[in-house]
This record gives C-alpha cells, sequence and structure tokens, in this order.
C-alpha cells in the first residue's frame, strides 16, 4: 500500500527536528454544494531545514515520537 502524501505549509518550526504543516483541502458540501476549505495540522519530523512560510511535501511514516507519523519530503 503505497504511503499518503500531502502539501501544506509550515506555520511553527520552534521545535527541534519538528515542523507543524498546515494542509489546505476544498471539498463540496453535500447538501448545499458550495466549495468549503477545512485546514489539518500535522507535527513533522524535518531533518530537511524548512522554515515558516516554506511550502513543503510530507509523507506518511512510522511513528516517531507521540505526535509525530509523517516526515518532510522536500521543501517545494
Amino acid at each position: 500500500m503505497p504511503k499518503k502524501r500531502l502539501t501544506g505549509t509550515v506555520v511553527s518550526d520552534k521545535m527541534e527536528k519538528t515542523v507543524v504543516v498546515e494542509v489546505e483541502t476544498k471539498k463540496p458540501h453535500p447538501r448545499y454544494h458550495k466549495v468549503v476549505k477545512k485546514w489539518k495540522k500535522f507535527a513533522t519530523h524535518d531533518e530537511k531545514g524548512a522554515k515558516v512560510g516554506d511550502a513543503v511535501m510530507i509523507e506518511e511514516t512510522r511513528p516517531v515520537s507521540k505526535t509525530k507519523r509523517w516526515k518532510v519530503l522536500e521543501v517545494l
């Protein structure tokens, strides 16, 4: 089974080797058909040195710590 890959924006880099990435998804409302935006934040393992505001691609991985289940693949 392939690992999930998402693209998002770094919103926090205050921790060592961890960044918080915000991923935005757009989806039509099932009844009213208006496109609704939703955001989700992921604690992500970062060896690449991403900074706040960078667009990054993240990939699902084994649990690295209590909250980290994603890693940074590349800074876009």
